[in-house]
């Protein structure tokens, strides 16, 4: 199982997130992507839908549809009633339930940087879990930094 934890510095959410979406959606990959928060979630359905003015991420918000036909899935929580073997936790909170899965994009930003520091500590406990740490350089380029 691997563990991507993705340091927001340069590049915000609303940039990172589609570039991992579009990535796991070519591999043939399903995706759930996880926020407690409601307001949240309503920006990042419209954002999926508009974020480059050639493309979108078909997707729908959890309970809006058919959950189990989409290929991205946006839930409050980490149930994958799409099947999803992916999980993206995007409000900068670790939750346990995403090693269930086969990969999980943890993003956080400066203000969650003491839990996703945790969340590092506690991980590496788990012999099963690959954990990857990624920052973005100056340019917003990710580098792996551990």
């Amino acid at each position: 199982m691997k563990v991507d934890f993705y340091h927001l510095t340069v590049t915000p959410l609303d940039r990172a997130l589609p570039q991992i979406a579009e990535k796991v959606l070519a591999s043939g990959g399903r995706l759930l992507i996880v926020s407690g928060s409601e307001a949240q979630r309503g920006t990042l359905d419209r954002l999926l839908w508009t974020y480059a003015p050639e493309s979108f991420l078909p997707h729908a918000q959890a309970g809006a549809g058919d959950d189990a036909a989409q290929p991205v899935l946006i839930a409050a929580t980490p149930d994958p009633a799409n099947a999803a073997r992916n999980i993206a936790l995007v409000d900068g909170v670790w939750r346990d339930a995403a090693l269930g899965f086969d990969r999980a994009f943890h993003f956080f930003d400066e203000d969650r940087i003491v839990e996703a520091r945790a969340a590092w500590r506690a991980l590496g406990d788990h012999a099963e879990v690959e954990r990857r740490y990624w920052k973005q350089s100056d340019s917003g380029r990710w580098e792996q930094a551990a």
